[in-house]
């Protein structure tokens, strides 16, 4: 968060983030205590606000200056959230943010049932807060969350599958909310359809990055750095592009015979498997295609009136790279 504090330097946003912060409480209190408690689990536990920031920033584009973008922000991140309640459960983590997940902390039942109540919640504030056009905006992410999830677990331990396959996957779990986070912004502050369509491509391509920063970062950082061991994607058997190359390279047979067991990978086995990739520079191969988006990112940014709140979209995918240079030394 420091590290974005110094990116976006506009006191506003940050003065709406704080509000953002009491709304994602207030929201997500339930009649009952014990839910609450573990609704808020999460939200509690921190985390960036990536999503709600960039709904924020958005809104900048827009001439409505009211209390709409953060209700925005509040309504991606609910559902941001949510989705983190269901994916540790799929995932059986035990870590989320550096605290036990929701689902080791209790059960995977109530989990579950946290992730829909603050889905619905997010619902909630849309209808209430927002457009109709928002609330459906909202519910067809969260199709393509489901659709991305879906489409993971079917590739599981798999190794065969391709890159494309893999950009079908990222796009559906993570660069559609992070389209839908800018979208819903501008939406909220009346910006023209323009200015929404070119937000919203911009927001496709920085999401693609995130996710794809975020696997090599899975790959290079230590678990105080990514607040979950490092190689848990390798552990859960969902293979990235740079494992995905490193099959096809030149110690391709080795990786392959790792990762074709059906019993759970050994830690010397993950630490093989990151070696392995590491060297072969296919971690530098994938951060080259998010240098590839992130050219295409800032191509969309051109139509959009110059000022400071374009100019910090135009670093933020770059921030995202960084964080894996610096993880990495």
């Amino acid at each position: 968060m420091d590290d974005l504090q110094s990116l976006v330097r506009i006191p506003r946003i940050w003065d709406q983030l704080s509000r953002v912060e009491e709304r994602l409480l207030e929201a997500s209190t339930a009649d009952d205590p014990y839910l609450t408690k573990i609704a808020q689990h999460l939200l509690l536990a921190g985390g960036k606000r990536f999503r709600p920031l960039l709904a924020l920033l958005a809104a900048k584009f827009g001439p409505s200056n009211d209390g709409r973008p953060v209700e925005a922000s509040v309504a991606v991140e609910l559902i941001h959230v949510g989705s983190l309640y269901h994916d540790d459960v799929i995932d059986e983590a035990d870590i989320r943010r550096g605290a036990a997940s929701a689902n080791a902390n209790w059960t995977n039942t109530v989990a579950i049932l946290a992730g829909d109540f603050l889905m619905a919640r997010a619902s909630e504030v849309a209808a209430t807060h927002l457009s109709q056009e928002s609330v459906r905006l909202l519910a067809s992410t969260y199709a393509e969350l489901v659709e991305g999830q879906t489409r993971e677990l079917q590739l599981e331990r798999d190794l065969t599958h391709s890159i494309d396959d893999y950009n079908q996957v990222i796009g559906g779990k993570t660069a559609s909310l992070i389209r839908t986070s800018a979208r819903l912004g501008a939406m909220a502050a009346d910006a023209d359809s323009s200015t929404v369509e070119a937000l919203s491509t911009w927001a496709w391509e920085v999401g693609m990055v995130f996710q794809i920063a975020d696997d090599a970062l899975d790959l290079v950082a230590d678990e105080e750095t990514i607040g979950k061991p490092a190689g848990s994607d390798i552990r859960e058997g969902t293979f990235t592009a740079p494992v995905l190359m490193a099959s096809q390279g030149p110690r391709g047979d080795r990786v392959r015979d790792i990762l074709k067991k059906d019993s759970p990978y050994t830690d010397d086995e993950v630490a093989e498997v990151i070696e392995i990739v590491r060297s072969g520079g296919y971690v530098d191969a994938a951060l080259s295609d998010a240098s590839d988006r992130l050219q295409v990112a800032h191509e969309a940014l051109l139509s959009l009136e110059d000022g400071e709140a374009r100019m910090i979209l135009e670093t933020l995918g770059k921030f995202l790279v960084d964080r894996v240079e610096t993880a990495r030394g």
